[in-house]
């Protein structure tokens, strides 16, 4: 996107805190659904009551470091802030769901709040008239924010969707949190089924950074309980400036090695991909299972060459997805670059959960595995119980993708 626009938006946004983002949707005759469109630019100013649903929208903006107190913008106008893009690209898919929303005739008014404003402006915010009339909450969030909107969202009674972060964040007993970046327990329960699934009978070695805890061994060490096939998985520990020599033993010769990164550190992954690609053969590739947060790194790369990487993830975007190209489209001539993850995720959040609200209301928990509102790929919401007391703790997407890359092109998708 180009520096212009975005810092337009951004100056609209920058109002929003004290008139928030509301997109009044009017009633439309009967039909059936229409397809999702383009988005158009919703409206900036406070509206009275509508009797409409609510839903309040947190995202990362950073608007006080981007703002002074008067308004004015800390920046030249070629200068974004990056902190920002993620909030922003999230919010820029929540405006292409509020223009679909608005076409089909749904009735909602959409609130956006900067969710790393002051302490004591979202203190303030959260205790208002105005915010105890939300139905519904939506957050791109941090831990301790997950945290705070939880418990409100169980105060109020209404649901909390958050959208990006991978982690229970400690919250129990709260069928109102709804988690949709499945749990580091989630991937690694999906990781085992696949090894099930496809290497059961192969020699399987997991390599761990020297320094890490051991939730990744320990996640599967508790799986493998309850499983009837056992894997033959060993445990190799390196050091973080590990170098070839230091795989070469568990390497096989003739047949393809079937490798584990059993680390989160994002910087460890690529360099054991880039050694084990040096002992990998065109013929026959070694294999490497990675991290959820593999989706980052860039496989095109030589050094990459002739290995089959796979990688777990929540969202996919199918290249032969209509409406992906068509949001792709809209911001190669608008902005002049490619939608971000987050877009899509802003998009598929609003759009599905606005219309599970306009159903249903504001349980949701008996609504989840309600999928006619998907965009881009599929959710599998599932309740969360506690071992201890079996009883609700919280909602978790359980879908998982499995993306299998060669010299960075993606083959296969489980």
């Amino acid at each position: 996107m180009t520096k212009k626009w975005f810092v337009l938006l951004f100056s609209c946004l920058a109002m929003a805190w004290v008139a928030p983002v509301l997109a009044q949707i009017t009633p439309a005759p009967t039909g059936s659904q229409t397809p999702p469109t383009q988005p158009l630019p919703s409206a900036l100013a406070p509206q009275p009551d509508s009797g409409r649903q609510q839903i309040a929208i947190f995202t990362p903006l950073f608007l006080d470091s981007a703002f002074d107190n008067t308004g004015n913008y800390r920046y030249d106008a070629k200068t974004f802030p990056k902190q920002s893009s993620a909030g922003l690209e999230f919010w820029e898919g929540a405006e292409l769901a509020i223009d679909s929303l608005q076409k089909e005739g749904i009735q909602l008014d959409i609130h956006v709040y900067d969710i790393k404003a002051s302490q004591q402006q979202m203190d303030s915010l959260l205790a208002s008239e105005e915010f105890k009339t939300m139905d519904l909450i939506i957050g791109q969030v941090a831990a301790n924010e997950a945290v705070k909107l939880a418990s409100i969202a169980a105060i109020m009674d209404i649901p909390f969707i958050n959208a990006n972060y991978p982690n229970d964040a400690g919250i129990q007993n709260n069928p109102h949190y709804v988690i949709l970046n499945p749990t580091l327990l989630t991937h690694c329960i999906g990781i085992y089924r696949f090894l099930q699934k496809n290497y059961s009978l192969s020699d399987i070695v997991v390599f761990k950074k020297k320094g890490d805890d051991d939730r990744i061994k320990n996640y599967f060490t508790e799986f493998e309980k309850s499983t009837a096939v056992k894997l033959k998985l060993k445990y190799v520990t390196l050091e973080s400036n590990f170098t070839q020599d230091k795989l070469q033993p568990y390497v096989t010769g003739d047949n393809k090695t079937i490798c584990v990164a059993g680390s989160l550190d994002v910087n460890f992954g690529q360099t054991l991909c880039q050694q084990l690609a040096l002992l990998s053969d065109a013929s026959n590739p070694n294999v490497i299972i990675g991290m959820p947060n593999w989706d980052v790194i860039d496989f095109e790369k030589s050094q990459y060459k002739n290995l089959e990487i796979v990688y777990s993830t929540a969202f996919y975007v199918p290249a032969t997805n209509k409406l992906a190209t068509t949001v792709q489209e809209n911001f190669k001539n608008t902005f002049y670059s490619r939608p971000s993850d987050m877009v899509y995720r802003g998009f598929e959040t609003l759009y599905h959960f606005g219309h599970l609200l306009t159903l249903y209301g504001k349980n949701l928990g008996s609504s989840m595995s309600d999928k006619k509102y998907m965009l881009f790929g599929d959710f599998d919401i599932q309740p969360v119980l506690n071992r201890a007391t079996m009883t609700l703790d919280y909602f978790e997407n359980k879908k998982l993708y499995f993306v299998k890359k060669v010299d960075g092109v993606v083959k296969t998708v489980y």
